[in-house]
């Protein structure tokens, strides 16, 4: 989700003290390497589809039995009164990083990643679009995760987070906009040990097929930000030659879905018409990028497509 800024820290505290209690209580198996194979990069499931072992985005959120077995770590969660999706403990190695990226997928088009530091030292940094910060134990913060992001650990000690994803709700909103005014107070939420907490959990399944109102709206965001490289003649062309692109696959989606709607005998016709706007688009998107954190066109383009046929059995999930 694309933020007015870089970084808000909100006016919550937690008891750091107390997570790192509850971290130190869960045994080393429950502890992941990361899905992408980063280096030091390692992950505690802690809301997951089906409160498995797993890291999709696509289905029923439900507690690990992780979380079931940290009462603070639920009542965190449940302070915020927003529904989550997958939600996690990060630990970065000492040494470790997180390399520099951008998180411009489907599920990123419409959530926002929230940060409690439980294991920290000040060097670590957080670095956003050339910002960099320092979280620390207790605090909660969110970021522009659409721009290009990055973490070092040069400690020799390990780092570790609660990370959440939501789409937040308006009171959630309103929380990050008084994290600007400094005369905001601050909300402690000390642990209850009489108060048992569910945080909310997102129940909702992608449809087969993205309907083209939506396809329409992640293209037409994605138009409004694409810019050339290099401002030259041959690049102007270019972009006005992905423009057509991008509107014909929205013509072309909305009428395989007049045809077809959300039946499986359409689901072919769909990925045939993924895959040829993916081919199209390789070469022709070279050298134009997206204005707020420079990626890839082709990548973004690939990203929101491959999502639109998530459910498709010839497709591939495309689920980091």
């Amino acid at each position: 989700m694309r933020l007015p800024q870089r970084f808000y820290r909100l006016p919550v505290q937690f008891d750091a003290d107390r997570l790192r209690t509850e971290v130190a209580a869960l045994p080393p198996q429950a502890w992941a390497p990361h899905p992408n194979g980063d280096t030091g990069n390692f992950a505690v499931r802690l809301i997951s589809v089906e409160g498995g072992e797993n890291e999709q985005l696509n289905g029923v959120m439900r507690m690990t039995p992780h979380l079931e077995r940290s009462p603070y770590l639920r009542q965190l969660l449940a302070s915020f009164g927003v529904v989550w999706s997958r939600s996690r403990l990060l630990r970065l190695a000492p040494g470790a990083v997180v390399p520099p990226h951008a998180d411009i997928n489907y599920h990123w088009f419409y959530r926002v990643r929230l940060h409690v530091p439980i294991v920290t030292r000040p060097q670590v940094q957080f670095t956003c679009d050339g910002e960099s910060v320092h979280m620390a134990p207790g605090e909660a913060w969110v970021f522009d995760n659409w721009r290009l992001h990055q973490v070092q650990n040069p400690t020799d000690t390990e780092r570790i987070h609660l990370v959440g994803d939501t789409s937040g709700s308006a009171s959630f909103w309103e929380l990050v906009a008084r994290s600007e005014k400094a005369d905001t107070p601050v909300q402690h939420h000390a642990f209850d040990a009489a108060r048992s907490a569910s945080p909310l959990m997102e129940r909702s399944l992608l449809r087969p097929v993205m309907p083209p109102a939506e396809m329409d709206l992640l293209i037409l965001d994605m138009r409004s930000e694409l810019v050339p490289e290099v401002d030259s003649p041959d690049q102007r062309v270019r972009l006005a030659r992905y423009h057509a692109l991008l509107l014909a696959l929205c013509r072309d989606w909305r009428q395989l879905y007049s045809l077809h709607g959300e039946e499986p005998a359409g689901w072919d016709s769909f990925a045939k018409l993924r895959d040829v706007i993916r081919a199209k688009s390789q070469p022709l998107a070279q050298g134009l990028a997206l204005r707020t954190n420079r990626s890839a066109a082709h990548r973004v383009l690939e990203a929101r497509i491959l999502r639109a046929c998530l459910s498709m059995p010839v497709g591939p999930s495309a689920a980091t």
